[in-house]
């Protein structure tokens, strides 16, 4: 069998089995956030915080409390690793210095998992275990709220109320993240990841020097690092590191996994507002991104000019060579075409356009299909900016799911749009302007897009990195982990202001000059938006970088 086959058929099973998990993965998750029945379990948490489950809050509300959770979180996550070197399992290691203490807690706290650092040698068990894997589980929760409050303001009216954020929260880390990741752990033993509290182990190598292996509580970590898209690996090699990742079909499991909560909540959205015509849509979007970005990335890996990847067929440099290279291309579109961040390969070694496509998936928007929730809300604001473009087009107030798009919605939707590359290009310059570009390890075109990709990945809270420059530095840990809040936290905001405007509004009834979003003509509309969007924002940085490497 071919190399192009055997892409072909890994990239072809995943497409399959997503598609058979659409319909009962998005029905499950639309029952959870909608169903008015407390579990015990979930009450006596309500009570433990003085929370009323049965209360509802409005946008601001809403919004502060995610604010105020996430500064909690970080603080309690940089408090964490500053005394790790006086708790159980902290295996010898020394505190987390400062910069990178704050770096870490705040690319955790926002879904980032940006690592700056060597697992298996600065962070104990415990910090890894009651610090580390927390935040992966409640900042991909807190995506998935953020999500469905948004879907709530278009199927609600003439209300201020979107929900509860602590009961949303804490439905989907007990009822959605935590059953997948039990069972998910229980698999990835069984696979052979490693599981246990050992300090380690010394072993002789074939060449006769010694190796400390460290030992650790890596597969419940593992799961919900691809579950809730976190990407934050127990190793510095993440992925690739075979106690991570010890097998063609874990690596395909894997795939599967960060791609399984993006992809299914299109069809919880269609549920929520009563037509699921438009999850297909927004599914059919996600879909054409995707498979089109896929594709392109295998295709410029395997026919990549040279001498050498022309001999062997590919350009296998930096490739997990158990896997080769269709599943590591595979892996590495996916994990930017989401914010998992996870990495079976080294994406600086990719090929200049390679690395092009990659660094687009993230400019984006990380929207096909996105991070845990933040891809959908993503999504939805281009669909509004589309029928907004629509309605110019036709001299007609624009309308999407029976609610009018005004200044007002517009507003919220530039400034989502504004903040990432917004917080990316002025990170990028402000890296080259004040000298601080000299850690990449290249000059040239590709020393721009280490750092270049460096900011976007923070902005757009992907975490995965170009990996040919030295971040562990007070300037970068502190530059990155304000791209990363920046990044996270003001869309939020925006996102919840605009679900809070469409909530309050009264239905517009359908007539024959409504765009009927749910159609193809609709679909590719949006494509387009989406495309040009990230054209016109970063195609100067692209043609300095990637391009200018790729066509040179």
């Amino acid at each position: 069998m071919s190399t192009a086959t055997a892409g072909l058929l890994f990239a072809g099973s995943l497409v399959v089995a997503l598609g058979l998990a659409y319909r009962p993965a998005g029905d499950y998750m639309y029952r959870v956030l909608t169903s008015a029945r407390h579990w015990r379990a979930e009450r006596l948490v309500y009570r433990a915080v003085g929370v009323n489950p049965d209360g509802e809050q409005s946008w601001g509300v809403y919004a502060r409390s995610v604010l105020a959770f996430s500064g909690v979180s970080v603080l309690f996550l940089y408090l964490f690793q500053r005394i790790q070197h006086h708790l159980w399992l902290s295996l010898g290691f020394p505190g987390v210095k400062p910069d990178q203490a704050w770096n870490t807690a705040i690319s955790f706290v926002t879904n980032t998992n940006w690592q700056s650092y060597s697992g298996e040698s600065t962070m104990g068990h415990l910090v890894q275990m009651a610090g580390l894997a927390v935040q992966n589980f409640a900042s991909a929760a807190v995506g998935i709220a953020v999500a469905v409050a948004l879907v709530r303001g278009f199927a609600r009216k003439r209300t201020d109320q979107l929900g509860n954020f602590w009961v949303d929260l804490v439905r989907i880390c007990v009822r959605i993240l935590l059953p997948v990741a039990v069972v998910g752990a229980v698999v990835f033993i069984a696979a052979g990841m490693a599981q246990n509290l050992s300090a380690g182990t010394d072993v002789h190598t074939l060449a006769g020097a010694a190796q400390h292996i460290t030992g650790g509580p890596v597969a419940s970590q593992e799961i919900i690092k691809e579950f809730g898209t976190n990407g934050g690996g127990f190793y510095n090699a993440n992925s690739a590191h075979p106690f991570e990742n010890p097998t063609a079909w874990t690596n395909w499991l894997e795939i599967f996994l960060l791609l399984l909560i993006s992809v299914s909540l299109p069809r919880t959205f269609g549920r929520i507002v009563g037509d699921n015509r438009q999850g297909y849509a927004i599914l059919a979007v996600m879909a054409i991104l995707a498979i089109g970005s896929i594709a392109a990335v295998n295709g410029l890996q395997l026919a990549h000019g040279g001498t050498v990847p022309q001999a062997v067929g590919s350009a296998t440099e930096g490739t997990e060579t158990r896997f080769g290279v269709p599943q590591s291309a595979t892996f590495a579109a996916a994990t930017t075409l989401t914010s998992t961040g996870a990495v079976d390969s080294f994406h600086d070694s990719y090929s200049p356009l390679s690395g092009a496509v990659l660094l687009g998936n993230m400019m984006l928007g990380e929207v096909a299909p996105g991070g845990t929730g933040s891809g959908l809300y993503g999504m939805l604001i281009l669909a509004v900016v589309t029928v907004f473009v629509a309605g110019l087009m036709v001299g007609r107030t624009p309308e999407y799911l029976g609610k009018k798009i005004g200044a007002r919605e517009m507003k919220f939707a530039a400034l989502y749009f504004l903040t990432t590359p917004t917080v990316a290009l002025v990170g990028t310059a402000a890296a080259f302007a004040t000298g601080n570009n000299s850690t990449a390890l290249n000059t040239g075109p590709h020393g721009l897009s280490e750092v270049l990709y460096a900011f976007t990945s923070a902005a757009n809270n992907n975490g995965s990195a170009f990996a040919g420059i030295t971040v562990n530095t007070v300037w970068w840990d502190t530059a990155l982990g304000i791209a990363m809040g920046l990044g996270r936290l003001l869309p939020i905001i925006f996102v919840l202001g605009l679900a809070g405007s469409l909530a309050r509004q009264k239905p517009v009834p359908a007539s024959a000059g409504t765009l009927k979003t749910y159609q193809p003509l609709f679909v590719g509309m949006v494509v387009g938006v989406t495309v040009i969007l990230v054209a016109l924002t970063f195609l100067p940085a692209l043609a300095l970088g990637p391009l200018a490497e790729g066509l040179s």
